[in-house]
């Protein structure tokens, strides 16, 4: 099979594939790249970060298949995926663990400003009796889009004794059931916003959630609350944000997506000692990408 690969991959996996495969990477490529890069490929594989749209997709005609290492779909051209009848695979299971884990150990480290301490203790500042911070137990964690990675999320807080609640597009009491085993307890929107001493985003990106937390949602977020956004940087209305966290209605902010995210974006939070800015590494454990880079090869040797 000849592959493109868009986007970096566990690198094992890249030597595999290339056993049996004609392989070409195309890292960082911007779309005339793509366009070139692609024309006689006949599967593609991407994550984040570059946009599949349909000129690109249109410069294959043999491109049959489609393969995201990861969960999100936003960066692609969905409706010319299915009006050419193209094949596209998620594999949303490896990454979802790490990115729950890291959504946890922002709560950690916003509770007890950790980032701070240290940054104090670097410079000689001795501040044990100046920084105060929270227990997790008995606090509420709020999870907005309780779904894979959500639910993951609440699992490790129901075990750390949070309080958890959690909010889906399709309620149902299946689902209510379903996400009851995971310790989370299913509610409204309102609910959510309104109660969550942290609240974590975990939605897609898509028209209907795009600046979805805005001035007006966080308005109504429960007062001197931590916002932790691991989904996309769309969905939070960053300007928003700051003026909440500056006016002191939140009281830090962790967030592993942005707006505006690559090399030399500067997010405008970035002079707030209650956030915590991470470039998107959610899913970017050794574990995680290895999985992801074994499923591929699945994939692959199964349609070639």
């Amino acid at each position: 099979m000849k592959i493109l690969i868009a986007s970096p991959i566990f690198e094992e996996a890249i030597e595999r594939l290339r056993e049996k495969n004609d392989v070409v990477l195309a890292f960082n490529a911007g779309t005339d790249e793509l366009k070139k890069r692609i024309s006689d490929r006949d599967a593609l594989v991407f994550r984040s970060g570059v946009d599949i749209n349909a000129d690109v997709m249109a410069r294959a005609p043999g491109l049959r298949l489609l393969v995201r290492a990861g969960s999100g779909c936003d960066n692609v051209d969905l409706d010319y995926v299915q009006k050419n009848g193209l094949e596209i695979i998620r594999i949303p299971g490896p990454g979802a663990r790490a990115v729950a884990e890291l959504g946890f150990s922002l709560m950690l480290a916003l509770a007890r400003q950790i980032v701070v301490a240290d940054k104090l203790l670097r410079s000689g500042r001795w501040a044990k009796h100046e920084l105060s911070g929270y227990l997790l137990a008995g606090k509420t964690l709020a999870i907005y889009g309780a779904g894979n990675i959500g639910s993951l999320l609440g699992c490790l807080g129901h075990a750390w004794d949070m309080d958890v609640i959690g909010c889906v597009k399709n309620p149902s009491a299946e689902r209510a059931a379903e996400l009851l085993k995971h310790g989370v307890r299913l509610a409204g929107a309102d609910e959510v916003l309104a109660t969550g001493d942290f609240l974590s985003i975990n939605l897609p990106l898509t028209d209907e959630t795009r600046n979805l937390i805005d001035k007006q949602a966080i308005s109504r977020m429960k007062p001197g609350s931590f916002l932790v956004n691991l989904a996309r940087g769309g969905i939070v209305d960053e300007h928003a944000l700051l003026e909440a966290l500056t006016g002191g209605r939140l009281a830090g902010a962790g967030l592993d997506v942005h707006a505006s995210e690559g090399e030399g974006k500067i997010s405008p939070l970035v002079g707030l000692s209650n956030v915590i800015l991470t470039p998107h590494i959610g899913a970017m454990t050794v574990d995680s990408q290895r999985a992801i880079g074994d499923r591929i090869i699945e994939i692959v040797a199964q349609r070639s």
